[in-house]
């Protein structure tokens, strides 16, 4: 148990102590091609783009970014798969498989398809017309660094999981070393502190494993998306549609699971007959609470993970915004103020990213508690 976690912190140190440095290189790039779009025979200086710069760095890409040399940019490129409504405007052909490579870095059109650089569709990919103007996006089901790190942290938990599983079964009646060791108090936590209580001594066995995949995949993906080193560092649980379909899977076990008694109090709840004719005011409450309680799952690890990652960019900017509005020694004065903040805040995201976890699979519980709960 000493082992993993020396392991573990000193992995994440390491995380810690490189992600400023990648985030300041992403920073010189952004300023080095807001240079170039100024133009060659202005000599106004162009500011640093702090909002831009953030938003490109939590934002989804179709690319993983490792560093830039100047012009020249270091990326793993990701798979694009396109389905043109339009196959007029492509020879005949809708379906198109190529890598993101291909765009180099959004340069250059590539089989009648653009990387927008559009405010509109900025960064999805649009389809061109014969005058090289965007008619439309396609339909897009590409292997984003968000759908990556998705398949990235499901390898990594199978392998794991297997892995622990396998030696609990050599190991049977012996004392757990090792990851078994590490995630063995995990997964008794959960189900003595959250599923039994919240679901019932009766009950709870069939929601586990529910209840322990959303758990462990919110959490290692938090802690991923900290590793600012592919295969790493996608924003995997700030991603709103990542969370979405979470909050939906919780959503349909509870409606399935619910029982007469669970529908009964939204449809017909035990109120003074006024509070349910002639306007049905207390079932229109319980049934939009049916419904906000999937979207709050929803925001609530959405906006918790997203803001930590803003934070550490928005402090990485001050740096360069002192620069850009003062000179290059008042950003330089500013950077370790800077620096230690995003330390301190990257490290607030490793509690931050345990306490999400959990409050996501406590409240998935109490929701199917409360689903399948006995009338008294």
């Amino acid at each position: 148990m000493l082992k993993t976690a020396k392991i573990f912190w000193i992995f994440l140190a390491l995380s810690v102590i490189s992600s400023v440095p990648t985030l300041a290189q992403h920073a010189e790039e952004h300023s080095a091609h807001a240079e170039e779009s100024h133009g060659e025979g202005s000599h106004e200086e162009e500011s640093f783009n702090a909002g831009e710069f953030v938003i490109e760095h939590v934002s989804d890409a179709h690319d993983w970014h490792i560093v830039s040399f100047g012009d020249i940019h270091i990326s793993i490129p990701l798979p694009i798969i396109v389905y043109s409504k339009n196959p007029e405007l492509h020879d005949g052909k809708s379906f198109y498989v190529f890598m993101s490579s291909k765009f180099h870095h959004g340069h250059e059109d590539y089989k009648g398809f653009r990387l927008s650089q559009t405010e509109e569709n900025k960064g999805k990919i649009v389809e061109l017309d014969e005058h090289g103007l965007e008619a439309g996006k396609p339909t897009d089901i590409s292997i984003t660094k968000t759908v990556a790190g998705i398949l990235v942290s499901v390898v990594i938990l199978i392998w794991v999981l297997l892995a622990v599983a396998s030696s609990a079964k050599k190991n049977k009646g012996k004392a757990p070393s090792g990851l078994q060791n590490a995630l063995e108090p995990i997964i008794v936590f959960i189900r003595d502190e959250v599923a039994k209580p919240a679901i019932g001594e009766k009950k709870y066995e069939k929601f586990m494993p529910f209840l322990l995949t959303v758990f462990f995949f919110i959490l290692i993906n938090n802690f991923m998306g900290l590793i600012p080193i592919p295969p790493f560092g996608a924003n995997v649980t700030g991603n709103i549609a990542v969370t979405m379909v979470l909050a939906l899977f919780t959503f349909a076990i509870t409606t399935i699971s619910g029982n007469k008694h669970y529908w009964k109090e939204i449809y017909n709840p035990d109120v003074p007959w006024w509070l349910k004719f002639p306007l049905p005011l207390m079932p229109i409450v319980e049934l939009s609470g049916v419904i906000t309680k999937p979207f709050v799952l929803m925001v609530r690890l959405f906006a918790n993970m997203m803001a930590g990652h803003m934070i550490v960019t928005v402090f990485v900017s001050l740096i360069f915004i002192f620069a850009s509005l003062f000179n290059a020694g008042v950003g330089l004065a500013a950077s370790p103020i800077s620096v230690a903040f995003s330390v301190f805040i990257l490290m607030l995201d490793v509690l931050v990213s345990f306490i999400q976890a959990y409050v996501f699979t406590l409240l998935s519980a109490l929701y199917f508690g409360m689903a399948t709960a006995d009338h008294h």
